[in-house]
């Protein structure tokens, strides 16, 4: 899997994380996990604060927040606006960029294509064999084996879901009547697994297997990704530039942050159509504001240096400015 050069993003922690000393306890999204961990060893390296964080899933990341269990929750969904009310004075703040892939494990295969429509018949359990005809035909100098096919899902409340869901609802009508999309929903076909390890370890065990999976995950794991057609009617694998090309769909930004780039439109020529930001979810006000600002100025910033290998790729200009102006609100 290619992954781009990113240039570090040129923005200063302005708040002194020494006058903010202490600690922080974060919970949720599993996809912002590996970003997270070289966030936190930097930030403790540098300033000696040290930030714990639990990868528990999106679902769990809000619920903990909202109960004021953790000082920030993290998810790769935005909050609906029950679960905004819910939380009671909590901002949405977009901190990373990346991708939902859809990983596979057909011994002897290296190299897979499929559209959203073939994508959603395997997870409706309408296509079972991996020598259908409708994925041969996809993959004409692919030697197919006549195995059944695994989908495998998330059980837990989980951002790749909602982000695999939401694409799966805009390329079928048949999903998006029968299933729909949200952080959790009720899988027709296939086996789960809790958090994106446990689906990659699904993964990896299941010969026939296919599942969403963050990338960072795919990568770490030497899985091979599927390359999913985009509305431009190009196979495109979960690489930093298609990643980046369907965040350049995002012109501005809503009040509350939340972004949708799920899918773009043509004129996102080589865009990965499972590409999601992933967001903190901080209390607009905490006894440990200022070490808030740091740690998420710190991540905005210098912590960007840290995608490329994660494929993690940089966060457009207009999204930074208003995660910074997000920030400055703690």
């Amino acid at each position: 899997m290619a992954v781009a050069a990113l240039t570090a993003a040129g923005f200063t922690v302005f708040a002194s994380a020494a006058l903010a000393s202490g600690s922080l306890v974060g919970a949720g999204s599993t996809l912002v996990a590996p970003i997270e961990a070289e966030w936190a060893q930097a930030f403790d390296s540098k300033y000696g604060d040290t930030v714990t964080y639990d990868a528990v899933g999106s679902g769990t990341g809000i619920t903990d927040i909202s109960h004021r269990l953790v000082d920030f929750g993290a998810s790769d969904a935005p909050m609906t606006p029950s679960q905004a009310a819910g939380c009671g004075g909590c901002d949405m703040i977009p901190w990373a960029l990346s991708a939902t892939g859809v990983g596979f494990h057909i011994n002897a295969v290296a190299r897979l294509r499929l559209t959203g429509s073939v994508l959603a018949g395997i997870y409706l359990g309408q296509i079972t064999k991996w020598n259908d005809g409708r994925i041969r035909a996809l993959n004409r100098h692919v030697r197919l084996p006549n195995l059944r096919i695994t989908p495998v899902f998330r059980t837990d409340g989980s951002g790749d879901t909602y982000a695999f869901t939401n694409y799966l609802s805009d390329v079928s009508g048949a999903w998006r009547h029968r299933v729909g999309y949200a952080t959790s929903v009720g899988f027709p076909a296939g086996v789960g697994g809790k958090g994106n390890s446990g689906v990659t370890q699904v993964l990896e065990s299941t010969n026939g297997a296919i599942a969403y999976v963050a990338v960072s995950y795919l990568i770490a794991h030497q899985l091979p990704a599927t390359a999913i057609q985009n509305q431009a009617g190009r196979f495109e694998y979960p690489n930093l530039s298609n990643i980046e090309n369907a965040a350049k769909t995002v012109k501005h930004v809503p009040g509350n942050n939340a972004l949708h780039i799920v899918d773009p439109g043509r004129r996102a020529k080589i865009a990965y159509p499972i590409s999601t930001f992933t967001y903190a979810i901080v209390p607009t006000s905490s006894s440990k504001a200022s070490l808030l600002q740091a740690f998420i100025r710190y991540a905005l910033g210098p912590g960007q240096s840290f995608g490329p290998g994660l494929d993690f790729a940089p966060i457009p200009k207009v999204v930074l400015r208003a995660a910074r102006r997000a920030v400055n609100s703690i």
